[in-house]
């Protein structure tokens, strides 16, 4: 379960957002990328806690941290030059994984408003990473705002009914599982859960041999008419 202080904090990012994003899939996408930007300066300074270095604002990207973005006393409007900046560079980072890059893929900063992004980084410099599956049911309660349907009829399936069905159709760890309407991988994300399940012996351990491990991540495929639905399932798996 999500506690009550999570959605306080996405609900008023989301408020800030309204007068300027509108729409609400790209509110969405503007907290996901804010987010991924604060997580990654926070895994930068947990390494550097235990005597490693940066690898995500390292070189030329380091002016970019975000304890720089938010604590250096810059101005409102340097402020949001700054972030701006920050992500539509990022998918050229050579410290950050493929699958961030992609993420970070064609973002920007859809409003010129700097006191509505001071107001919104301060809400998100309240979230600090965290690697439970609590990061997982905040982005599904951010990815509830998106509404039952959305454009080109899209429809977001609850997760009671995908893992119903999942668990009739009971995917094997030798199967692809292939979504071809993905939307934000709910169905392909249940598969894989149910398949690390399945394949557990009784003490709790994992029956899955490296091989298994390395063909499982091979075997799920997903596909989208939206690529802003391919850039929120990427953030989700």
């Amino acid at each position: 379960m999500l506690d009550t202080d999570t959605k306080r904090r996405i609900d008023t990012a989301r408020d800030i957002l309204v007068g300027k994003v509108p729409d609400p899939k790209s509110q969405v996408e503007q907290i996901t990328i804010a987010l991924i930007y604060k997580f990654m300066d926070d895994m930068d300074a947990e390494s550097e806690e235990f005597g490693g270095q940066r690898k995500f604002f390292a070189g030329e990207f380091t002016r970019y941290g975000w304890t720089k973005l938010i604590r250096s006393g810059l101005g409102g409007h340097e402020t949001l030059n700054l972030y701006a900046e920050a992500i539509s560079k990022m998918p050229e980072n050579p410290g950050i994984p493929l699958l961030f890059r992609e993420i970070f893929k064609n973002a920007y900063l859809p409003y010129r408003d700097p006191e509505t992004l001071r107001a919104f980084l301060k809400v998100i410099d309240e979230f600090s990473y965290d690697h439970s599956e609590r990061l997982g049911d905040a982005f599904e309660y951010l990815l509830s705002v998106l509404g039952s349907q959305g454009d080109a009829g899209q429809f977001r399936t609850p997760r009671h009914i995908i893992d119903f069905i999942v668990a009739v159709v009971d995917p094997k760890k030798s199967e692809t599982v292939l979504d071809p309407a993905c939307g934000t991988a709910g169905f392909l994300i249940s598969s894989y859960k149910h398949i690390l399940k399945a394949n557990i012996d009784p003490n709790g351990h994992s029956t899955l041999t490296p091989d298994d491990k390395g063909r499982l991540a091979q075997n799920f495929k997903g596909y989208d008419i939206s690529p802003d639905m391919v850039r929120l399932s990427l953030v989700n798996m």
